[in-house]
């Protein structure tokens, strides 16, 4: 069973992830959601960055923005797998414990962060 989103912590990642078939839909959501809900977006990544299994682009959101953002995310989302995780200042535990997702689980490389 999959965790879903809870608004539990003051600051969000969502990564969005895509490939090339994707691209066009997911640089899209990306634009729509930094005009509709006055989000951080960053860069769409089209290649491997950091931990992230796929193609990504990063929106960095607080607790405030949460119960609007995420269920519009998960409704305009199509078939997209996003990762959802709180911003607490341990990269690992935000990576590992504290995610949650809308769509498909992906495994993250977690060896990015060199973990022993």
């Amino acid at each position: 069973m999959t965790n879903r989103p809870e608004n539990i912590y003051s600051e969000y990642h969502a990564h969005i992830y895509f490939d090339p078939s994707t691209l066009g839909f997911a640089t899209s959501l990306c634009e729509q959601a930094g005009k509709l809900f006055d989000v951080n977006v960053g860069r769409v990544h089209q290649k491997l960055v950091g931990p992230h299994p796929r193609w990504s682009c990063q929106i960095a959101f607080d607790q405030s923005q949460f119960e609007s953002f995420i269920p519009w995310l998960e409704e305009n989302r199509n078939n997209l797998s996003i990762l959802i995780h709180g911003v607490t200042g341990d990269d690992i535990a935000d990576h590992t414990t504290h995610i949650s997702w809308l769509g498909e689980p992906l495994a993250l490389e977690l060896s990015f962060f060199d973990i022993e």
